[in-house]
C-alpha cells in the first residue's frame, strides 16, 4: 500500500538520521572534569606525585581532544585516538594507584587516616567513585574502537553487548550505545561485582570488568570493615 511504503520510508530516514548523528562530547567532558576534581580531592597519601601533577596532565589531554574534535565526536584522526587512549590510561593508572595505596595503608595501618572513620570513609568514597568513572570512560573509549568508529562503522561483533543489541526490537532503529550507557555499566558492575545487563564479549572487556569488580569489592570490604572497627 502507498501509505505503508511512505511510512516505511519515513522510518528508514529517521533510522539513518539517528545512526548518522555524532555523539556529543560534553557528557564525557563532564565525567572527565569530575574525575580530575576527584583526583585533586584525594589525600596526599593516596595521590600519585604532587597534588597538581595528574590533574594538569589530564586537563591538558582533555583540552587537546576538545580542540581537535569540538562539539560532536566524529573525527577519526590517529593523533586524536592516541590522545584519547593516553587520557584513559592516565585516568585508569591514577585510580589504580589510589586503590593500591588505600589498600596498603589499611593493611599496614601506619597512616593516621585509618584511625579516623569519617576521613577514611570519605577517602574510600572518592577512590571508589574515581574507579567507576575511569572504568566507564575506559569501556566507552575501547568498545568497538571508540565513539567515532561506532558512528562511522557499526561493528558486526561488538566488544560489549548491550540489551538493545541482543534484542533489537526493544530499541529504536540505528541505536548505538552512548556514554551514559557505559557510565551505567561502570557503576552496576562495581555494585553487583559481576555483569548485569551488559555482556562482555571481547577478552579485554572480560578482564577489565573482572578487575573493576575485584577493586570495588576490596575497597568496599576493607574500608567499611575498618570504619566499623574504628567506630566501635
Amino acid at each position: 500500500m502507498p501509505g505503508e511504503r511512505s511510512s516505511a520510508a519515513s522510518s528508514d530516514r529517521r533510522a539513518i538520521r539517528r545512526r548518522d548523528v555524532a555523539e556529543s562530547r560534553w557528557p564525557t567532558v563532564g565525567a572527565l572534569l569530575a574525575a580530575v576534581c576527584l583526583t585533586a580531592l584525594l589525600p596526599s597519601s593516596l595521590r600519585f606525585g604532587p597534588v597538581y601533577l595528574l590533574p594538569i596532565l589530564e586537563l591538558a589531554l582533555l583540552i587537546a581532544l576538545i580542540a581537535g574534535d569540538p562539539g560532536k565526536i566524529d573525527q577519526r584522526d590517529k593523533w586524536l585516538r592516541w590522545v584519547s587512549l593516553t587520557l584513559m590510561l592516565v585516568l585508569i593508572l591514577g585510580a589504580l594507584w589510589a586503590t593500591a595505596s588505600l589498600i596498603h595503608i589499611l593493611v599496614v595501618g601506619k597512616d593516621p587516616i585509618v584511625n579516623d572513620a569519617v576521613k577514611l570513609l570519605q577517602a574510600g568514597a572518592v577512590v571508589w567513585v574515581s574507579n567507576n568513572v575511569a572504568f566507564s570512560l575506559f569501556y566507552w573509549d575501547l568498545d568497538s574502537g571508540g565513539s567515532a568508529s561506532r558512528l562511522h562503522h557499526a561493528p558486526q561483533y561488538p566488544d560489549l553487548a548491550f540489551p538493545q543489541q541482543l534484542n533489537p526490537p526493544v530499541a529504536p532503529p540505528g541505536w548505538r550505545p552512548l556514554f551514559i550507557d557505559y557510565l551505567y555499566l561502570g557503576f552496576t558492575n562495581a555494585t553487583a561485582f559481576s555483569p548485569t545487563d551488559v555482556m562482555p564479549l571481547a577478552a579485554w572487556a572480560k578482564v577489565a570488568m573482572a578487575v573493576q569488580s575485584l577493586i570495588s569489592l576490596a575497597i568496599l570490604g576493607l574500608v567499611v570493615a575498618r570504619a566499623v572497627n574504628v567506630f566501635t
